[in-house]
């Protein structure tokens, strides 16, 4: 059973979901454990906890962008996969995540903005394998889930099970992904 979940973009979880995206981004949310703007990866293994908080069509390519939906948080929330976390590692600079344009979702404007915001602090890009679970686990929204966290952990009524996933992109691409990023990132 799985019992943490990370937040993110519900469009971002949907091509994960997909096999169309492998990497996540993340600087640090308002309430991380490592502190005010500090994101730490605790957790090797966490469900995808789909969030609609902050999606703006226009922090997307233009391919994506009709996939946003501009909603409030849902009366349940529903995680229908989970990831598992490859890799992690610090963003040398702007010239080195360009070379990986054709593997992410975000426009140039979001990725300035990430960048540009708090500056002192480091860009990390994840890694991460996508599981599209056997069956899709249900829950309604409570407070606790709310803010701007990263993490949100479960009790044992909303764990989801993982047995039987599979797997949403093919071992050979998920490598070919890890070896991109390495590539791009090499000094």
């Amino acid at each position: 059973m799985i019992d943490i979940a990370l937040k993110e973009w519900a469009v971002v979880c949907d091509l994960l979901l997909e096999g169309r995206l492998a990497l996540l981004l993340r600087k640090g949310g308002i309430h991380e454990s490592g502190g005010p703007g500090v994101f730490r990866l605790e957790h090797d293994r966490f469900l995808l906890f789909p969030s609609w908080a902050h999606q703006k069509p226009d922090m997307l390519k233009p391919p994506y962008r009709e996939r946003v939906e501009i909603k409030d948080e849902p009366a349940e929330i529903t995680f229908h996969g989970y990831c598992a976390a490859s890799r992690i590692w610090q963003v040398p600079g702007r010239a080195a995540f360009d070379r990986l344009d054709d593997l992410h979702c975000w426009s140039k404007p979001h990725i300035d903005m990430r960048f540009h915001y708090k500056p002192d602090r480091p860009l990390y890009l994840l890694a991460v394998r996508a599981y599209r679970l056997t069956t899709p686990r249900t829950v309604p929204y409570h407070s606790a889930f709310a803010g701007c966290v990263s993490w949100v952990p479960l009790d044992a009524k909303q764990a989801a099970d993982e047995t039987g996933a599979t797997p949403t992109m093919s071992d050979e691409a998920f490598k070919e992904v890890l070896h991109r990023v390495e590539a791009a990132f090499q000094p």
